[in-house]
């Protein structure tokens, strides 16, 4: 019997291929507050947006917007349904080995909790498309939790649905540093970045991953389940 209780595993970079389809979605959102695609402003915005890879999207946008919140909803509101509109053209795919990843772990076990920035519709579109319901115990955006990342709220109320008896025995997969600080200060016993998304390795090992793997598809054989 494996030692480890839960994966809180993210889901765009991570379980879901991004391809550029964030940024895309951040592009029709800047354009509907009046910054075109290629001028200097829209690229330092593209540039925060890089940076903040993984936190909650409406944090981001009350980020980029000054602090306001009435353009940082509607801003959000546009990005959502862009992105929305990608998942219904068949756009979204998973990464490949996800599912199988995750279908070990279970089968070990480990019950499984994805974990996404975006709202809890397009979350709920992403996880249709796939027709990964019943394939997890547990998805969680950031108004389920809370808060998003870099705060710990995810792993912590995920540990608390399912049952985790020690923090210690709950382990984090993410593509950015973000996901791993948050993975960190939950207490998790294991931090696994994967190089499918927005970090690269030495951005995931300077916040503490204790492994980084190709991608989520090799993280059965590192947890010794093959």
């Amino acid at each position: 019997m494996t030692a480890w209780q839960l994966a809180c595993i993210d889901m765009a970079g991570t379980t879901v291929r991004d391809d550029g389809l964030v940024e895309q979605a951040f592009t029709v959102a800047f354009a509907g507050e009046g910054v075109a695609p290629g001028t200097p402003q829209h690229e330092r915005m593209l540039a925060v947006v890089r940076k903040t890879m993984g936190q909650s999207r409406i944090e981001v946008f009350r980020l980029l917007l000054d602090g306001d919140e009435a353009r940082a909803q509607a801003a959000n509101e546009t990005f959502e349904e862009a992105y929305g509109l990608l998942v219904d053209e068949g756009a979204v795919l998973p990464i490949p080995g996800a599912i199988e990843a995750i279908k070990a772990l279970r089968a070990n076990g480990i019950k499984v909790a994805l974990t996404t920035g975006f709202a809890r519709a397009t979350q709920e579109a992403i996880i249709d498309a796939l027709g990964w319901w019943g394939q997890v115990d547990l998805v969680l955006s950031p108004a389920d939790a809370g808060r998003g990342r870099p705060f710990p709220d995810f792993m912590l109320v995920s540990a608390l649905k399912l049952g985790v008896e020690d923090v210690r025995r709950m382990l984090v997969v993410g593509d950015t540093p973000l996901d791993l600080i948050a993975g960190q200060r939950a207490g998790a016993g294991l931090l696994v970045g994967v190089l499918t998304g927005a970090g690269d390795r030495q951005a995931l090992q300077a916040v503490g991953a204790n492994e980084v793997i190709g991608s989520i598809g090799e993280l059965p054989r590192l947890l010794g389940l093959e």
